[in-house]
């Protein structure tokens, strides 16, 4: 596999009618006004962890609480799930349209006000309802974030920067563990959801005062507002608003843009292995500790691989940035995928010790939760600006309906009495599959005419 040959920034060229606002972008540094809008999305994308993971930090304690049955836990779970699948699709095509800047700050204020609704629940129904509802602002969350960040990052980093962004959410997820281990012995367990909700409403508050938009989106849309007119003249001082060109946008059927120009293996590929990816880490994210009780460990040690995991997934991240944006994502990605095949079918070998169990769940942890926020940064690299909100929320998207599946074929593989070694086999075949199908991408006819070809092969 070759080196790029170059991560010298293109300069900025003039197009006969006007300035390529992409090469602006990458020909420049990062200064102070990126820095800050990266930290403010960074704080979204925590609160986003904070909150998916929130319910199976607390549901011990509703179990206790209300006198409920495990398997009540299922639809409660589900709930937000769901909601998040059509946040992801239906708000990132909305993006598009109207902006990132408005869809992003409405959905922080949803979810952190159907998390305070979560506290005040006093029923089951009342629950599902609520974890629904605040699931479907979730979605709008990260894709968006990761399509906002995308657009003020330079190409030449783009890969760290979002994939660094990413780990906030595992960042979140940890917090929220802290969190509810704190509080919930204090206070109980809506405490958990008052802080869940609260803090995305703040950050909202800050992002009306800060945010700007897409620059991209104000460009084709022609919507240069005061503040639209004040970024310009942060990231390309002295250029004329009526110069800049990006591309047009997709029309009146975003979703047939995801196909078209050569898309069409790449989408699908992209969706197959999100779906796989997620199928994977929400299995291991919610049956890992429990099957290591099963294989006879403690419960301290159990909870011990359920936080390598996670940390796994943040080491694996931050390496994988820097080789995506120097080597392509093709590589890179299938290493992880590979590292992902060989692990998890070794976690449910009977015999390991700790210390050995330790290491292989790190290299999930490395392989499986380390390579989604690699999935995320390749879909905003290979979707253009009009597209890459629709593109980002469709993976996400059909993702998040592996993360229903994969929790609920496990728990019907459990009952069927499948042993864990079966269990963690069988869980080994979807980053199989990713393998496999991240080696044939660039064979696929169609794929020589993607734009961005030279991150898909590393050439």
């Amino acid at each position: 596999m070759r080196r790029m040959t170059s991560r010298v920034p293109r300069p900025i060229h003039a197009a006969n009618d006007g300035c390529d606002l992409a090469a602006i972008i990458d020909a420049r540094a990062i200064d102070s006004f990126q820095v800050r809008l990266l930290l403010l999305i960074g704080c979204a994308i925590i609160a986003d962890g904070f909150d998916v993971q929130a319910m199976g930090f607390v549901a011990p304690a509703i179990v206790r609480d209300w006198h409920i049955e495990l398997p009540v836990l299922g639809p409660i779970f589900a709930a937000s799930l769901v909601g998040m699948l059509l946040g992801s699709i239906v708000l990132g095509s909305v993006a598009d349209r109207i902006g990132r800047r408005p869809v992003l700050i409405g959905a922080m204020i949803a979810f952190g006000a159907f998390t305070l609704a979560t506290a005040l629940a006093a029923s089951i129904p009342q629950l599902i309802g609520a974890r629904f509802l605040a699931g479907i602002g979730l979605g709008g969350v990260m894709g968006n974030a990761v399509a906002l960040a995308s657009e003020f990052s330079p190409a030449r980093r783009r890969a760290t920067i979002l994939m660094t962004l990413s780990c906030g959410f595992t960042g979140g997820a940890i917090a929220g563990g802290v969190v509810s281990a704190l509080l919930i012995p204090l206070a109980g367990w809506r405490v958990v959801f008052l802080a869940g909700g609260v803090v995305p409403i703040v950050i909202a508050f800050f992002m009306v005062a800060m945010l700007p938009e897409s620059l991209h989106f104000t460009v084709t849309a022609r919507r240069w507002t005061p503040r639209a007119r004040a970024v310009l003249g942060r990231i390309a001082p002295g250029v004329d608003p009526r110069r800049l060109t990006a591309p047009s946008g997709p029309g009146s059927a975003p979703f047939h843009g995801l196909f078209a120009s050569g898309r069409f293996p790449a989408t699908l590929v992209l969706w197959i292995v999100s779906f796989a990816n997620m199928l994977d880490l929400f299995f291991l994210s919610n049956w890992l500790p429990t099957l290591a009780v099963r294989m006879g460990m403690t419960g301290n040690s159990a909870a011990l691989l359920g936080t390598m995991l996670q940390l796994g997934g943040i080491a694996g991240a931050l390496v994988m940035g820097p080789l995506i944006d120097r080597y392509g994502f093709r590589g890179v990605m299938l290493a992880a995928f590979s590292i992902a095949w060989a692990s998890v079918s070794l976690l449910g070998q009977p015999g390991l010790p700790l210390g050995a169990m330790i290491i292989v769940v790190m290299l999930a942890g490395i392989g499986v939760a380390g390579a989604q926020p690699a999935i995320n940064a390749f879909a905003a690299t290979l979707y253009p600006p009009p597209l890459r909100g629709a593109g980002l929320g469709w993976t996400l998207g059909v993702g998040r309906l592996g993360a229903i599946v994969g929790p609920l074929v496990a728990a019907g593989l459990i009952g069927l009495h499948w042993s864990n070694q079966a269990l963690f086999v069988a869980a080994a075949v979807p980053a199989a599959c990713s393998a496999i199908l991240t080696f044939a991408l660039p064979r696929l006819p169609g794929t020589d005419q993607l734009p961005g070809k030279r991150f898909l092969k590393g050439a």
